[in-house]
């Protein structure tokens, strides 16, 4: 379609759309000047580009993201994801204390002034575990992070280890890798293998409300136990349970 008659998009959607940033992350380095369209400062909320432009965020916005904190933590059985005024659970952001911080030989005693000062404001779980459940959570101030893991369009593939009681049939493996639907919508394929006699390994790329557990109850498998164990290409690895560290410099999902 030529660009003369191309509908013009918000640019804090653009910029969303483009792993930039998220959404109100877009909102608020517009209204400080920090995106620019084709050169050009804009400071106005609700401004609009054709999708061709070129959009960009100014220096000082890229810093700004560079300074945001992502945790990993470790989440013991009976903490929630999120906080709910309304259930009387500990939600994860309670966990992420000084104390908590993992130390070990190749981490220095001395964490970075960030992280010694801890500022959880901003500090929001990027998807869920449920409560029942234990292993890898991101905790993240980042955006751009937020919207890469969250979402059952999410790319990014999470690994699970899950203690099951029950008989699973050939069939029924067959099922748990691809062609179970939850909620009416078919379920992305899975990789779904034995661990050991009593334990499945789930890779899955979507994260429907407890969807492991539901899909092991359409094949007459009961969960007693599920933990998280990888998120794209971070692994849990040594990190013990109710403890936390921080995403390092290098480290990617």
């Amino acid at each position: 379609m030529p660009a003369a008659v191309q509908e013009k998009i918000r640019i804090s959607k653009l910029l969303a759309d483009r792993g930039l940033c998220s959404r109100r992350e877009a909102d608020a380095f517009i209204e400080q000047g920090l995106v620019l369209v084709d050169g050009v400062v804009v400071k106005e909320l609700g401004t609009k580009a054709y999708p061709h432009q070129r959009i960009e965020l100014a220096t000082k916005a890229k810093a700004l993201q560079q300074r945001r904190l992502t945790i990993l933590l470790n989440k013991p059985i009976g903490v929630v994801s999120h906080e709910d005024p309304d259930r009387p659970y500990t939600p994860a952001i309670r966990l992420i204390t000084p104390e908590n911080l993992w130390q070990t030989e190749s981490r220095p005693r001395q964490a970075p002034a960030a992280q010694r000062r801890l500022e959880t404001r901003g500090l929001a779980p990027a998807g869920r575990l449920d409560i029942d459940s234990t292993g890898l959570l991101v905790l993240t101030q980042d955006g751009r992070i937020a919207r890469l893991l969250i979402g059952e369009t999410s790319p990014i593939e999470k690994e699970y280890l899950v203690r099951v009681e029950g008989v699973l049939s050939a069939q029924g493996l067959k099922l748990l890798n691809h062609g179970l639907s939850l909620d009416g919508q078919a379920l992305r394929p899975a990789k779904v293998s034995w661990q050991n006699e009593h334990q499945l390994r789930f890779v899955l790329r979507e994260g429907k409300k407890r969807q492991i557990r539901r899909m092991c109850e359409l094949v007459g498998l009961k969960v007693t136990g599920l933990k998280r164990i990888r998120i794209g290409k971070i692994a849990l690895g040594q990190l013990p349970l109710g403890q936390w560290r921080p995403l390092g410099p290098d480290e990617q999902f």
